[in-house]
C-alpha cells in the first residue's frame, strides 16, 4: 500500500511571522521534508521539534526558526515561528505549553482538523493549500 503523504499545516499565526520573514510555502515544505527524512535540527520532546527554515538564496544558520507539531508519517503543524537575531531561544515555560497543546492538536482526529482549517485555525501548505507561496 502506498504510503500517505505527509500532512503539513500551519497556524494563522504562524502564517503571519511567514509573510514578514518573507518564507515561501515551498521553503517550509523543504523543512518538512528534511523533519520527515529524521533531519529535525532539535527534538523538544512531546511531539515538538524545532527547525530552521532557509529561504530561498539564503542559508539557514542566521535565519528564521520555526516551533513544529510533528508526528512521522502523519502531519506537521508550523505554530511558532522567530528570528534567530531576535530570541536565542524559547523559555521553559514556552517549551511545556508547546507541548500540551501537541498532545492536543496531534491528537485530532482526520475530522477535527478539517474543521479547524475550514474554521481558518489551520491552513494547509502546499499545492492543495488555500495559501500558495507567501
Amino acid at each position: 500500500m502506498p504510503r500517505q503523504p505527509l500532512a503539513v499545516y500551519k497556524s494563522r499565526p504562524f502564517a503571519r511571522f511567514q509573510r514578514k520573514a518573507r518564507i515561501s510555502d515551498a521553503d517550509l515544505l523543504q523543512a518538512a521534508k528534511a523533519a520527515e527524512q529524521g533531519l529535525i535540527d532539535a527534538d523538544l520532546g512531546g511531539g515538538v521539534i524545532k527547525q530552521r527554515i532557509a529561504r530561498a538564496g539564503e542559508g539557514k544558520s542566521g535565519g528564521s526558526r520555526s516551533i513544529i507539531f510533528f508526528r512521522r508519517g502523519d502531519r506537521l503543524v508550523y505554530v511558532y515561528g522567530f528570528e534567530k537575531k531576535d530570541r536565542a531561544n524559547i523559555r521553559l515555560d514556552e517549551l511545556d505549553a508547546f507541548r500540551e497543546l501537541a498532545r492536543v492538536v496531534l491528537g485530532y482526529t482526520e475530522a477535527e482538523i478539517a474543521q479547524r482549517v475550514r474554521d481558518g485555525a489551520l491552513l494547509q501548505v502546499g499545492p492543495s493549500g488555500e495559501e500558495g507561496n507567501a
